[in-house]
């Protein structure tokens, strides 16, 4: 066995691709050593939601998760949806958008690029339905209910937002306006046919199913059909019922739950949540009586424990709660780019106090897998299959999210898929594909995380794994806004000679930069920018 050594500092040679940094401007030693801190890089951390074959296949992308508000009414036997508060409340028929997909055309559409499908399955109870000639309904009807505070001027015009014109929620609708019951049985119907035409998961059919979308806030985005937040015991109960169902047609499935929002939602159910509204969480009802004290998801984790272990993949949502993330809007000031630079540590800090109203330690990927081996079974997968840090079409939104994808693998995540796809060629959409397929011929980051350190990973960061063929991959993304980075690779345990390849993402493109030998002078990284070095050596 060879003595360990200590190899001299590696030096990438491209300091005359890019200017001089300042006079005195201290350049960062990225410390590597690939015998540390080693562990497996699932593939499936880089998923996507509602990716496109295209896009699938250009990113090579392994999983594509279909969700969110819709899919909890989506009604498979009429291919039709409901997407609650976030569209007046209006069950329509699916069409051709990629966000209409939550049956078969999403299977086939992911399928056809080589990817994993996830297919969400309603546990709420009612599903959508449509007017004669598959014409959309409203739960909240103006010529039924009254004028309203809003209405679908430029869709469904009779379709309300549920508020009277003074604001308050109209209360005691009639749920069947616009849905229909559902059942265990009726969605057992959806897994048959699922079965029928794709075949068992261990055939190459469906692998992955997901127990509804965020339950515990039904009370807000379906209040139409569940006007009171789910108790603890309804979303564990549902839970196991559901995925007994799926398991008894194809008991090679794989149950993806809870699917829960955020932070709140981990910590309090959905009935906790509607009562702290009026009340605060002192002495919330569903802790008091069901839980006994405990946080909501670890409570969850032994009721499933105790029933068997019905669900194969422990699954949340997490968005920054800064005001990174907005559905129509980026905020591209310099204190929310600083922001999204220094937040995305709540996926793993656990010194990092989260500063919004969370006002907690969150380390999200610690947190999940200390609850999961403690409270259910050691070992048990967990996923984020819900996250967007916003500013997708910014080098600053590219830059996070190739900070976001380095973290999953260092951390040890097991699933991911990003709420939703990035427009495509944006700096976020090719973030991806400087981890996927940074070449055009589907060459990816490494397969074995290892250690990779930088003093402030708030400016600079760093991620470094071995891949099967034997290369080195860094990632070195350079957080700071104006200021280009002066970056020194220290390397333990690798060859100190060799081959190397650059690929830059900057300025919202990604360039193959000259191969160079290893040397020794300091590469200069542009401001906002993420770069991929693919060292040809061996591990020493």
């Amino acid at each position: 066995m060879k003595a360990r050594m200590r190899l001299p500092i590696l030096v990438l040679a491209l300091a005359a691709l890019y200017p001089p940094l300042a006079q005195g401007a201290e350049t960062v030693i990225v410390a590597i050593d690939t015998q540390a801190d080693r562990k497996p890089i699932n593939p499936l951390i880089y998923g996507l939601n509602f990716a496109t074959t295209a896009q699938l296949t250009e990113l090579n992308v392994p999983l594509n998760r279909t969700g969110g508000d819709s899919a909890t009414r989506y009604n498979w036997r009429i291919n039709a949806r409901n997407a609650g508060r976030d569209w007046f409340f209006e069950s329509t028929a699916c069409g051709d958008d990629i966000f209409d997909q939550h049956g078969d055309g999403f299977v086939a559409l992911t399928k056809a690029a080589g990817a994993q499908p996830m297919l969400t399955v309603p546990m709420i109870g009612w599903v959508a339905k449509l007017d004669r000639d598959r014409k959309t309904l409203a739960s909240f009807a103006i010529g039924k209910y009254g004028l309203q505070q809003d209405f679908d001027e430029h869709g469904f015009t009779d379709a309300g937002n549920g508020k009277t014109l003074d604001g308050s929620p109209i209360v005691g609708n009639d749920p069947t306006d616009a849905n229909q019951p559902d059942s265990p049985d009726d969605e057992k119907g959806w897994i048959e046919a699922l079965t029928a035409k794709w075949g068992t998961a261990d055939k190459g059919g469906v692998r992955y199913f997901l127990m509804d979308n965020e339950p515990g806030y039904w009370h807000g985005i379906h209040r139409d059909i569940h006007p009171v937040g789910a108790h603890a015991k309804e979303i564990a109960d549902k839970v196991r019922d559901y995925s007994a169902m799926v398991k008894s047609v194809d008991p090679g499935a794989q149950i993806v739950a809870p699917e829960e929002w955020g932070w709140g939602a981990y910590l309090h159910s959905g009935f906790d949540q509607q009562y702290a509204d009026e009340h605060g969480f002192d002495n919330a009802p569903d802790r008091r009586d069901q839980t006994k004290g405990m946080d909501y998801l670890p409570w969850l984790l032994t009721q499933w424990k105790q029933a068997g272990h019905p669900v194969d993949v422990i699954s949340v949502h997490y968005y920054p709660q800064g005001g990174e993330y907005h559905d129509d809007r980026d905020d591209v000031s310099k204190a929310m780019q600083l922001q999204r630079n220094r937040s995305t540590r709540d996926l793993w800090d656990t010194a990092y106090k989260n500063t919004t109203w969370i006002n907690d330690t969150v380390a999200l990927i610690p947190r999940l897998r200390k609850w999961v081996d403690t409270y259910y079974q050691p070992g048990t997968p967990i996923a984020v299959t819900e996250y967007n840090w916003g500013g997708e079409n910014t080098n600053n939104g590219g830059t996070t999210q190739a900070d976001i994808l380095g973290i999953f693998g260092r951390e040890g995540l097991d699933m991911a898929t990003r709420w939703a796809t990035p427009p495509t060629g944006s700096p976020t959409y090719l973030a991806f594909k400087l981890y996927r397929n940074y070449d055009g011929r589907n060459s990816t980051f490494g397969d074995t995380s290892v250690r990779a350190r930088t003093p402030d990973p708030d400016t600079v960061s760093a991620f470094a794994a071995l891949r099967k063929d034997g290369s080195l991959t860094v990632v070195v993304i350079n957080k700071q806004l104006d200021a280009p980075a002066s970056v020194k690779l220290d390397l333990a345990h690798f060859s100190d000679h060799g081959d190397a390849e650059v690929y830059q993402l900057a300025d919202g493109h990604i360039a193959a930069l000259p191969a160079f030998r290893f040397g020794g002078n300091a590469v200069t990284l542009p401001p906002q920018s993420a770069t991929l070095f693919v060292l040809h050596g061996a591990a020493g």
